[in-house]
């Protein structure tokens, strides 16, 4: 049986009152513009939010919660990289389609305007520019030196984050933005979201395939979280991010192909034949009375 003293200091409760305040802070904005913005920014009669924007917003809220409190933001942080993986997973893959859904058309423009703030929107949401800055910041994330510095320094640990959920909402916002003009095509989606994909899985591989700790922070830790050592941590992280955030881009993919051709291309792809010749309905015209 395994003693409880190397569980002790991992699973203490340790409070985040900033992620407290900032979900509070969120809640309370959403609120008031929904409330007190929304009706004056909408036609007359028309509806504020939809029960989808809702559902999103509680659910954009409970992940960034979670992703950012104890026990998985003390655990990644301090003794398993595995759970820190699983959190940028929350931030950059979960969180952030979340956050788009729940933003409804008019909330979005009365935020970014007609002006200076929604032609770098709109720069920034392009879907090479986007891709290319989210999947660079994928491969700074893993350099040893940038790990093994934001876990000692908090401030380049926070602003790390907050950099990969904007970049992670850039990234979305060609998929799933409310603005329509900065959506791609149904084809487009697909290709764009496959490539995010791949990109992802070169350091994914380099974790799982290293011989050693790549990083000096989670392999110098003398408590080891449910007796996982650090090079059985490294792969699990190494597969989170590899399996984890493929299979959950590529799974959309499907559903969007699917749901573009299953249901449009039903009648071209059907196996019933179509009725032709004197008997296929629109051959059926009523004869004239005959003349003798």
């Amino acid at each position: 049986m395994l003693a409880a003293a190397p569980f002790a200091d991992p699973w203490r409760f340790q409070s985040n009152v900033e992620v407290y305040l900032l979900v509070a802070f969120l809640i309370g904005a959403y609120v008031y513009m929904v409330r007190a913005i929304g009706p004056k920014a909408v036609r007359p009669g028309e509806q504020v939010i939809s029960r989808r924007n809702l559902r999103c917003f509680i659910g954009a809220m409970v992940m960034l919660f979670v992703a950012s409190t104890w026990p998985i933001h003390q655990i990644g942080e301090d003794y398993l990289y595995s759970a820190h993986m699983v959190q940028h997973m929350m931030l950059s893959y979960f969180l952030p389609p979340l956050v788009l859904l729940a933003t409804p058309e008019w909330l979005l423009r009365v935020l970014v305007g007609n002006g200076a703030t929604y032609r770098v929107v709109r720069f920034f949401a392009k879907p090479v520019v986007a891709g290319v800055l989210f999947n660079g910041m994928v491969m700074i994330l893993h350099i040893p030196g940038v790990v093994n510095t934001s876990t000692e320094n908090g401030v380049l640990h926070f602003l790390l984050h907050l950099l990969v959920v904007l970049l992670s909402v850039l990234m979305w916002m060609p998929v799933v933005g409310p603005l329509e003009e900065l959506q791609m095509k149904p084809g487009g989606k697909m290709i764009y979201l496959f490539l995010m994909g791949v990109v992802p899985t070169v350091p994914a591989a380099w974790m799982a395939m290293a011989e050693k700790p790549v990083y000096r922070h989670y392999g110098n830790q003398p408590v080891r979280v449910w007796n996982i050592d650090a090079i059985n941590d490294q792969q699990v992280a190494g597969l989170i991010m590899k399996v984890g955030g493929g299979i959950f881009l590529w799974v959309i993919v499907v559903y969007m192909f699917f749901k573009r051709f299953g249901i449009a291309g039903a009648g071209e792809n059907s196996y019933r034949r179509a009725e032709q010749g004197p008997m296929a309905p629109s051959a059926r015209k009523p004869r004239s009375p005959s003349t003798r």
